[in-house]
């Protein structure tokens, strides 16, 4: 850590803490919880899941309506913390109080779930917003490599502990059930995710702004509408946005579907919860890597990199057959997961004005967001007249190759001009 300013490890460190609920409570622990919750209350498994993709959508059209918005406004002086402040205690809070909700009031633990994840993925949008704030454009890639690769690192150790938890629950060694071992694992969470934060709260502040001029909220819709008006003036910014949302789509499907395939293959939860831990261990370095290499060859380069392994993975796919396919595929993903967003965030920063950051990533975080729509979509139409599930993963290389073609019409940052463009 000697070679990065405080600033920067303190912004980095958020990631450490912060990724903890995403591999608990969105991927691994609570939607398991929620569906046993569901049965014990009566529900239909189809009619479970089906209020899950339901709350999952909700929440996210939320996030992606507000986030410009509120990121408007989070651009005056003094504002982005505060903003920052709110969500992430939104976030902790209801993360904890997960732990306290009765076992068969499904609707409890799904608002409470929806509050969480509002808060968890709108401080997300803040923070990646104060990069411009820690370091320098020089320095963005190697910075966001550093926060994807502590945030895969430092997510394991509290999701081993809860995992270690719940599998030992219910014999003589942790005399409790899984049901309690789980609510302990949200705690564990809160508690992981308050601690790490704390250095971003110290020592990461607001350096790039605009000064307020009178009412900030009708001013921000203000500067809103501008954007829209002027959008010829950042046509390298939205271009890169428009590639970002064909191929980081693509990557969001792979991630997502994999423990489909992995159940389709004949694997246990616990080696698919295994496997999902090996996952995060090998792409911390990788994340690295990607962000040393781009400071050789570029950003848009490695970019180019993470889009063809992706690409291969898809092909890959196509012919999965065994448990060993499995794995191989699963690190293949590894490989370029943690770069390929990372790289997307540093390079998405340095084309954006710093003191307009938060609201440029709220379109951002608009992108990111409707870009989980089209590629299960696709997945599920072309699975559905070809019958077969492997061309619907398959099909996915068409969003790549899109999203590669975009991508290789946008200019380096340092040839952007952003502000001045026409």
């Amino acid at each position: 850590m000697r070679n990065f300013t405080k600033q920067e490890n303190s912004w980095a460190l958020y990631d450490w803490g912060s990724s903890a609920y995403s591999i608990i409570i969105t991927t691994a622990v609570f939607p398991i919880f929620y569906k046993s919750s569901a049965t014990a209350a009566g529900l239909d498994g189809n009619v479970s899941t089906a209020y899950l993709g339901y709350t999952i959508a909700i929440f996210t059209f939320i996030l992606a309506m507000l986030g410009p918005i509120l990121g408007t406004i989070a651009d005056y002086r003094g504002m982005k913390k505060k903003f920052f402040t709110f969500f992430f205690v939104l976030g902790v809070t209801f993360t904890a109080l997960l732990a306290f909700v009765p076992f068969e009031n499904w609707l409890l633990l799904l608002i409470f779930y929806t509050i969480a994840a509002i808060g968890a993925t709108g401080a997300n949008v803040f923070y990646d917003g104060f990069i411009v704030d820690v370091t320098t454009d020089k320095r963005m890639h190697e910075v966001s490599s550093r926060g994807f690769s502590l945030g895969y690192i430092g997510s394991t150790i509290p999701f081993l502990i809860s995992i270690v938890i719940i599998l030992l629950a219910g014999n003589e060694v942790i005399p409790i059930n899984t049901e309690i071992a789980s609510r302990i694992a949200f705690v564990i969470t809160a508690i992981w995710w308050v601690i790490f934060s704390v250095p971003m709260f110290k020592n990461v502040h607001q350096k790039h702004y605009i000064e307020r001029d009178g009412n900030p909220v009708p001013q921000s819709f203000k500067r809103l509408a501008k954007t829209f008006k002027e959008i010829r003036k950042y046509r390298s910014l939205f271009m890169f946005l428009l590639a970002y949302f064909f191929y980081i789509d693509g990557v969001g499907t792979v991630i997502n579907m994999s423990t489909a395939y992995g159940t389709d293959l004949g694997l246990s939860s616990t080696s698919l919860l295994i496997i999902l831990f090996v996952t995060q261990v090998v792409a911390a370095p990788f994340a690295i890597l990607y962000g040393k290499l781009a400071g050789k060859f570029s950003e848009k380069k490695m970019l180019y990199v993470g889009i063809i392994v992706y690409m291969i993975v898809c092909t890959y796919a196509f012919f999965l057959e065994t448990v060993v396919d499995f794995w191989i595929l699963a690190m293949l993903v590894a490989t370029s997961q943690g770069g390929i967003q990372a790289l997307s965030r540093s390079y998405f920063a340095k084309l954006i004005p710093k003191e307009n950051s938060n609201e440029f990533f709220g379109f951002y975080n608009i992108f990111g967001k409707f870009a989980s729509i089209m590629g299960p979509l696709l997945v599920a139409f072309t699975a559905q007249i070809t019958g077969k599930s492997s061309y619907g993963v398959f099909s996915l290389v068409v969003l790549f190759i899109i999203g590669l073609i975009i991508l290789s019409r946008v200019p380096e940052p340092k040839e952007a001009q952003v502000v001045n463009e026409i």
